[in-house]
């Protein structure tokens, strides 16, 4: 396999030995930046595509791979390169398949390789409870080992992130028998105001109820976990350096107030509670009760809009009954239940992976529509109760450290100057508040962006006050490889790591020529300058 480099102004392509000669074509080509492909995808088995990989070069091993240094001492930097900055790129969301096989292994192989010469420190890898454990306690990691083994062999490193929420973008849903449980138990899943459910994850509500089959879902997270550090334990600490713990939907530490898209043209509206499943409503009966106002707890707010309205009613800046008595019991309750399942979840990502050289992360969304109103009516029906006089992310910022993980936040990419005018929206002063929140607490932060482009107002975010050590750039596939991409996201990483270049850094015209490199200790792998 051979990667050819172009000039700076242009993107980087691969040659493999089976005549691809274009990364992009590789992953197929789409209008879709998230997602990895339109057209089928070359799914091989494990056996045929480990087969395969070897004969092109990419030889597996669970031994510790050596790989020499990516370019020659020939580009030097001034004293300002961020030594401390670590970057990594997110993974196709869908680089294991529903069947357990690694979708675009070429492509993928001949990605990492292009990111360890970029000076990138290693990948985002989604790990989806719906692939592994298709039937209770039964695990299959094939695919995924296929995958840790690749980065370790490309001499790049590896965050987990565990996914025990599904996606419908890639059609990948929570395990078939959590599923057929659901279909005679909705009340396992959120509930809206309306009765509808959402089933891309389980209701915080029953997370110590033994509602799968006879465990609850606490345990089952935990026998998974157990299970993937049993099964990575060669991996953990010298290629898997970091774990995400999913917490909820798209992983986050949210309720799933905003699931329903806007219309085209239309400003986000509020989102909805999502506190109307049977569980849910117990337990607010019991607080109110416990509490001496047991009127309170018969149901959610009865004047709070729906998903794709402006604030009214409930929200209004003035007069809203998120000031009254009900509205902060209401806010206080709904909050805490949130901030109490992530500890029971951090909690156990901790006892499991604290002790094993890995760094635990939970994520936290940035909920920044409506940020400019005293109410910050989206944050409120996402489980924050973040106002114009409170600060919402103090409890989740003590929780946090109280685990001792760090906190992944992203929208690094977002600019108030960017934002819908009538949206009232501000990421960048909502990003200030949660990121100072986090200091304050001794809570480190890694970033990640929402979208490809803000390049500028990511690096403003990483090198500010309180400079993060670590950003994952979402995500690889046709659109991050694109010519209209890939080398403005090159000459980013090189502004990071190479801020300033003196001109006698750079190689002469002979060398750009016919200058040829070794990266790896396996003379099958060559880079080449064109």
């Amino acid at each position: 396999m051979e990667v050819w480099l172009m000039s700076s102004s242009q993107a980087e392509v691969c040659k493999t030995e089976l005549g691809c000669r274009d990364l992009r074509s590789c992953f197929g080509k789409t209008n879709d930046k998230n997602k990895l492909f339109s057209r089928k995808p070359d799914k091989v088995s494990f056996d045929t595509q480990f087969s395969r990989l070897r004969k092109a070069g990419l030889r597996f091993t669970v031994k510790a791979v050596h790989s020499e240094p990516i370019l020659e001492a020939k580009f030097s930097t001034s004293s300002k390169s961020l030594d401390k900055l670590r970057l990594f790129v997110g993974l196709p969301l869908d680089t294991v398949s529903d069947d357990n096989t690694v979708n675009h292994a070429r492509a993928i192989g001949a990605g990492l390789k292009a990111l360890k010469l970029l000076g990138v420190e290693g990948v985002e890898l989604p790990v989806w409870w719906g692939v592994v454990e298709n039937e209770m306690g039964k695990y299959d990691w094939l695919g995924y080992l296929a995958v840790a083994e690749m980065v370790q062999k490309a001499g790049l490193k590896l965050h987990v992130s565990l996914c025990f929420h599904a996606s419908v973008q890639q059609r990948i849903p929570l395990p078939k028998w959590v599923m057929k449980i659901g279909e005679s138990q909705s009340s396992i899943f959120f509930t809206d105001r309306s009765g509808q459910h959402y089933r891309e994850c389980l209701s915080l509500a029953v997370d110590d109820l033994s509602v799968l089959d006879g465990k609850t879902p606490l345990q089952v997270y935990r026998d998974f976990c157990e299970s993937f550090k049993s099964t990575f334990s060669p991996f953990i600490g010298s290629t898997i350096t970091a774990i995400s713990m999913g917490l909820g939907p798209d992983g986050e530490l949210r309720y799933p107030s905003h699931h329903k898209p806007a219309k085209s043209g239309t400003i986000t509206g509020v989102g909805e509670f999502q506190c109307y499943d049977t569980n849910m409503l117990n337990h607010l009966k019991q607080h109110a009760e416990a509490n001496g106002n047991p009127l309170w707890g018969l149901d959610g707010p009865h004047d709070s809009p729906t998903y794709d309205q402006a604030p009214n009613n409930f929200f209004n800046d003035h007069g809203g009954s998120w000031e009254s008595p009900y509205g902060d019991f209401f806010l206080s309750w709904y909050s805490s239940e949130l901030v109490s399942h992530g500890n029971r979840l951090l909690s156990i990502a901790s006892s499991i992976f604290g002790g094993s050289e890995v760094v635990v992360y939970g994520k936290v969304p940035l909920i920044h529509s409506w940020n400019k109103t005293r109410a910050h009516p989206s944050e409120l029906t996402a489980g924050f109760y973040n106002t114009a006089s409170r600060n919402g992310y103090e409890a989740v910022a003590e929780m946090f450290a109280r685990n001792s993980c760090k906190i992944i936040l992203p929208g690094m990419d977002l600019s108030d100057e960017h934002q819908p005018h009538d949206s009232l929206s501000s990421p960048e002063s909502l990003l200030a508040q949660i990121r100072t929140t986090c200091n304050e607490h001794g809570v480190e932060v890694a970033g990640q962006n929402l979208a490809s482009g803000g390049l500028e107002q990511i690096k403003k975010n990483m090198l500010g006050e309180n400079p993060v050590n670590l950003f994952t750039y979402h995500r690889m596939g046709a659109h991050f490889f694109s010519p209209e991409h890939f080398p403005s996201f090159t000459e980013f990483v090189r502004s990071l790591n190479q801020p300033e270049l003196h001109a006698d850094d750079f190689p002469s015209e002979e060398g750009e020529a016919t200058g040829s490199v070794q990266t790896s200790s396996d003379p099958n792998i060559h880079l080449q300058t064109a």
